[in-house]
């Protein structure tokens, strides 16, 4: 009995096959992503799952994300041009798997997200790339003022020949990790959900045909074009201006950023304004921009749109070379995050002009993170441990916002407490969220939260958080967030954004809150009487800001 099956041609596609391919795409990518979590070692990806898979086509055009975090897409679209540019894809074998990790010479977007890119042969030719993504915590205790001071470097090279581990460069990327255990086993871990893509991939061809599958992923690319140029022309035309400001912990400074956004027809273009790169971890690359702006908008114009390359073709993105938001070597790039989480806000201000009922109050705009390295005392051996902590989400049209929550490009879970203590000499002494932290108005901003740890050994931490010295603002009248901080027990000395703990000391970070969405005057008086019982607010703020007696 034959068993062959028989595969569709490209002619004989239809919208039903090119959604049922489509659908088993976004498969294959969550459970690579799944794999990844499964097999790590580190809490930071087993735990907070800070790691990303995604599909490419030969082009090195994005086929499918995870529904991760969307960050990562910035290392992505710029690792596998980065790759054909510098090794003939006519000498790739099957079996081959790149690594790269560098903002300007490997497309990625900060030294700590190390990224995996594998061929995917079908019938001897290159039919896509397998990649994914995990975010090392283990370049701590470094400077901030140019990359070289920020990792290791790793541009795209070959981390397995044709299914051979290349020693060298393991040996050499290890040598250079503060943890190498830890980094070998989620490479490790990486490597295997490199292996799920492959074969998942293979076997989707295997049972429609390489030209049937390509040819429904060029279709998906076309769709989302569609949808998304759909969604633009659904806006209204016109130019609007959103200007706010970025005061990162690691600058005394308060920097100005704007954007303006023009829509005309189906097409958008954003312009963004920012002052020049600093000597600090605080710039973005230009990959890292793209996907923050592709995050944004279409979570904007039309959540369900594909998360794949057609998307972006209706947009265009422009920011000066050399200012914060598209630096040039040397530039740090450690802590970018802060800066997209408030280029994220910059385009909620500017649409909120044109379509106020499409978007939210700005969010906490950071993303708040202590990282930690120590030296246990029983083996001598070195931990790094890296924390990222959720605040407030911007109040919506119809809803307040969300409390202790992370927002926009970060995505990540939190640590439990049971994980942290366990794997880690410190201590959680509280973890609350904070009252009186949310925007008051007719909906409510997300509520920020406060986590203070104990050193049980001695420890160094360094902390990026923002809205330091600004608040995040409110929409329709709505008041604005409470703003972060970082509080410091008895004999505890932040220099910078950093301090040295000493066994039993402990600080705390406080994370900003979120704008509300409308006046606080209509707001429900239940709800502000439910609010006061719920301790979200207090009695003087229900009495000061809506006028209501507890």
């Amino acid at each position: 009995m034959s068993h062959a099956v028989a595969h569709a041609t490209p002619a004989a596609l239809d919208p039903i096959t090119i959604e049922v391919i489509g659908a088993a795409l976004s498969s294959i990518v969550e459970e690579t992503g799944e794999a990844l979590i499964r097999a790590s070692y580190s809490t930071n990806i087993k735990e907070r799952r800070d790691c990303s898979t995604a599909l490419f086509n030969a082009a090195g055009q994005t086929l499918c994300q995870a529904e991760h975090i969307p960050i990562h897409l910035g290392s992505f679209i710029g690792i596998i041009p980065q790759i054909m540019a510098k090794h003939r894809v006519e000498e790739m074998r099957p079996g081959d798997v790149f690594v790269g990790n560098d903002a300007y010479e490997g497309g990625g977007t900060h030294l700590p997200d190390i990224v995996l890119a594998e061929p995917i042969f079908v019938e001897g030719r290159l039919a896509a790339w397998t990649v994914n993504l995990a975010h090392h915590s283990d370049f701590a205790d470094r400077g901030h003022a140019h990359i070289y001071q920020e990792g290791l470097r790793i541009p795209p090279v070959r981390l397995y020949r044709a299914g051979v581990l290349q020693d060298d460069i393991q040996d050499l990327i290890l040598l250079n990790c503060q943890v190498p255990h830890e980094r070998l086993s989620d490479l490790r871990a990486q490597m295997a959900a490199n292996r799920v893509g492959v074969l998942r991939f293979q076997g989707l061809c295997a049972k429609y045909g390489v030209d049937t599958v390509l040819g429904a992923a060029d279709a998906l690319l076309d769709y989302a074009e569609r949808k998304m140029r759909a969604g633009i022309a659904a806006l209204p035309d016109g130019t609007w201006r959103f200007e706010d400001v970025f005061d990162p912990i690691d600058l005394s400074e308060t920097l100005p950023m704007a954007v303006t956004v023009t829509i005309a027809g189906d097409g958008m273009t954003l312009d963004f304004e920012a002052t020049d790169q600093r000597r600090a971890g605080i710039n973005m690359t230009y990959t890292a921009l793209l996907a923050t702006v592709y995050y944004m908008v279409k979570s904007i114009v039309d959540p369900t749109i594909l998360p794949n390359a057609g998307l972006a073709r209706p947009l265009t993105i422009t920011a000066r070379r050399g200012s914060i938001l598209n630096c040039e070597h040397p530039a740090a790039v450690n802590g970018r995050m802060a800066a997209c989480q408030r280029v994220a806000d910059l385009i909620l201000g500017a649409i909120a002009q044109a379509a106020p009922e499409r978007v939210t109050a700005c969010s906490n705009s950071v993303c708040t993170v202590a990282s930690f390295i120590g030296q246990r005392k029983e083996d001598g051996e070195l931990w790094v441990y890296l924390e990222t902590m959720g605040g407030g989400s911007g109040a919506r049209p119809d809803k307040d916002g969300l409390d202790g929550v992370h927002v926009h490009n970060t995505n990540t879970s939190n640590l439990p407490v049971e994980a942290l203590e366990i794997e880690y000499p410190l201590t959680l002494l509280r973890y609350e969220l904070i009252q009186d932290s949310g925007g008051t108005g007719q909906h409510r901003g997300g509520m920020g939260l406060r986590r203070v740890y104990r050193a049980d050994e001695d420890c160094l931490v360094r902390v990026d958080i923002g809205r330091l010295r600004s608040e995040s603002w409110g929409l329709q009248g709505g008041g604005a967030g409470a703003r972060g901080a970082v509080e410091c027990g008895p004999g505890v000395t932040f220099t910078g954004s950093g301090a040295a703990l000493k066994a039993g000391q402990w600080f705390a970070i406080v994370s900003p809150g979120a704008g509300a969405y409308g006046p606080a005057s209509a707001r429900p008086p239940e709800a502000v009487a439910r609010d006061v019982a719920e301790g979200v607010i207090s009695a003087a703020a229900a009495r000061d800001a809506y006028h209501h007696q507890a």
